[in-house]
């Protein structure tokens, strides 16, 4: 099953995907505004990380296309709790002439109604590194997270520390979003 956004098509992630996937993995600056360790990596890496897919896993990647682009970039729902009904969210998007067009939004909000009107689950989180405020404002301006706490100094970036935004979103959150805003209408 495809997800479907106004703008974007949230599909399973093919073989055909990885090279743009390995490029965006390895660009230095895609990856400073990421969370996690980043190292380089390869094509047996990424095959490795292809065949480690599944949809019987709590940790679901998808490939985020665009009907008149392509693939544009990567969304995931990961550390997916079922008894507690959270998971953990995260986006990637490639090339900087995408980035600021809505696909971001759409990612976004195709997520949000995925998890919470399909899933069923009751809360998102995510993490964001403090001078990404391309993402802190989508996310919280647009999309009804909420920045819920700040781990401070928890990046070394550029021989620098970053802190680390904790933002969530409930599902009463985004019911309440949807109603204000029309977003699927």
């Amino acid at each position: 099953m495809n997800i479907l956004g106004r703008k974007v098509i949230l599909k399973a992630i093919e073989r055909e995907d990885l090279s743009l996937l390995l490029k965006w993995s390895n660009d230095p600056e895609i990856n400073y505004m990421l969370g996690g360790w980043h190292f380089p990596s390869s094509m047996q890496d990424q095959e490795k990380w292809y065949n480690s897919l599944s949809i019987n896993n709590i940790n679901q990647r998808f490939a985020i296309h665009s009907i008149d682009l392509g693939l544009i970039g990567m969304a995931n729902l990961v550390d997916i709790n079922w008894k507690d009904r959270n998971a953990f969210h995260g986006m990637l998007l490639g090339d900087n002439n995408i980035r600021g067009k809505g696909f971001g939004q759409d990612t976004i909000m195709a997520i949000n109604k995925y998890a919470f009107e399909e899933l069923g689950l009751m809360r998102m989180n995510t993490t964001i590194i403090s001078g990404n405020d391309a993402s802190i404002g989508v996310y919280t301006k647009k999309c009804g997270w909420q920045i819920e706490g700040i781990k401070k100094n928890h990046y070394f970036r550029k021989n620098q520390w970053w802190d680390q935004f904790v933002v969530g979103i409930t599902r009463d959150d985004y019911f309440n979003l949807i109603n204000e805003n029309n977003y699927w209408n």
